[in-house]
């Protein structure tokens, strides 16, 4: 399926461009001081929220004898117990090749080329905008990983990272890359016959690596949907704030502090100007 995005989306790129001889605008506005902030302040929640997963504590053996799939959403619970390392070997060369190949291929545009560096930037702050999000949840959510329900898992099944199924972040992360480089493919080529296609092997990739995380027993359904909800929107969004034209007077900024019961909060702060 990675072989097929990747086709999908080379294939969509080179087509009928060679033709163009003249560099087109960029769809996008972006401040090199205003967006790096932004992004070094995504950067810096996403260091605080893996500050916080370093805190959590795993199960004790007695802990895991009382775990109880009963427990679990009916959703859910058809994943509870499942676990193959080759299913999570799977996931993983779905998912981080795909980080680096999604912006990748966007370089084979050569309207996109010719602001490379303006798409790696906004790339960057997408994946950043989606780990700040990821990491700030799994440091303060405690979700038991689906193989903890059966017997498999070894010295892994009392360690924090055990604690650490919701939300799928191999899932959120391929949606982010995915959905990013087909909405910068969108904007760049508006009305390309190649966009159901593109769009497509979008959706598909990140669905491939949330079923081979279930199926390696590392994340429920649930955690998974959540994952791919979080990165294709934050893969669209992004982008869209920073089009050229679109209504003026929204923002995204990085927010933290203490709610009235002294607990720490982080999040994006939104903002539209009327």
């Amino acid at each position: 399926m990675k072989f097929f995005f990747s086709i999908a989306l080379s294939g969509a790129l080179l087509t009928g461009q060679a033709a163009q001889a003249q560099k087109s605008p960029s769809p996008y506005k972006t401040d090199f001081l205003v967006d790096g902030g932004i992004t070094v302040g995504l950067g810096a929640i996403s260091a605080a929220g893996l500050y916080l997963v370093q805190q959590k504590n795993g199960l004790s053996n007695a802990e895991l004898a009382a775990l109880d799939r009963n427990d679990i959403p009916k959703i859910d619970r058809f994943a509870a117990g499942k676990f193959s390392e080759r299913a999570q070997t799977i996931s993983d060369i779905f998912a981080y090749p795909t980080l680096l190949i999604a912006p990748g291929l966007l370089a084979l545009n050569p309207e996109v080329r010719g602001r490379y560096g303006q798409v790696l930037g906004l790339y960057l702050q997408t994946m950043m905008a989606n780990n700040a999000i990821f990491t700030m949840t799994v440091g303060n959510v405690y979700r038991y990983r689906p193989y903890l329900y059966g017997t498999e898992g070894g010295g892994g099944r009392n360690g924090k990272i055990a604690t650490n199924s919701f939300f799928g972040g191999h899932t959120a992360n391929t949606a982010a890359a995915t959905f990013f480089a087909a909405k910068v493919f969108h904007d760049f080529n508006p009305g390309s016959s190649a966009e159901p296609f593109v769009w497509g092997a979008a959706a598909l990739v990140p669905v491939a690596v949330g079923y081979y995380r279930i199926e390696a027993g590392k994340h429920f359904l649930t955690d998974n949907m959540v994952g791919y909800a979080v990165g294709a929107t934050l893969g669209i969004v992004v982008p869209q704030l920073h089009k050229v034209g679109r209504s003026r007077g929204v923002s995204m900024v990085p927010m933290q502090g203490l709610n009235i019961n002294g607990h720490s909060y982080s999040g994006l702060r939104l903002t539209k100007q009327l």
